[in-house]
């Protein structure tokens, strides 16, 4: 009697596909590093997240080349520049809207001119705005 072995077959990924799926993970990761980040209160493990999020997005930027230069990527046609104006303006009145909503809600707890004009200071200099 033969032993006979059983033959599985070998599903392989062909290269385009593993880049893409390698792509797509380090997209994941990104956004889980930024979450992390920006929800750290630790200024230690902040840093931490925000090292690996600038790393992560090194590698991802170095498998897009790859990609694209490989024609393994096709981009999405470029969008026209009218709607991403549009886009822009609605999401420039969100922030205004969101900013007036706050000053009235914490008016009396903010010093006087803390939240004027957007994110400038008395001076006029830009603050970051975290929403």
């Amino acid at each position: 009697m033969q032993h006979q072995q059983a033959q599985q077959p070998q599903h392989l990924m062909n290269e385009e596909d593993l880049a893409s799926t390698v792509l797509a993970d380090l997209k994941r990761v990104v956004r889980e590093y930024a979450t992390a980040a920006t929800e750290s209160t630790c200024p230690d493990i902040r840093q931490l997240f925000t090292k690996l999020l600038d790393n992560t997005l090194r590698a991802q930027g170095q498998l897009f080349q790859a990609m694209q230069q490989s024609n393994m990527y096709n981009a999405a046609s470029p969008a026209l520049r009218q709607e991403l104006d549009k886009q822009a303006q609605h999401y420039q009145q969100t922030a205004q809207k969101t900013q007036q909503q706050l000053q009235q809600k914490l008016g009396g707890m903010m010093p006087h001119g803390a939240m004027m004009n957007g994110n400038q200071n008395q001076q006029g200099h830009q603050q970051p705005m975290y929403m």
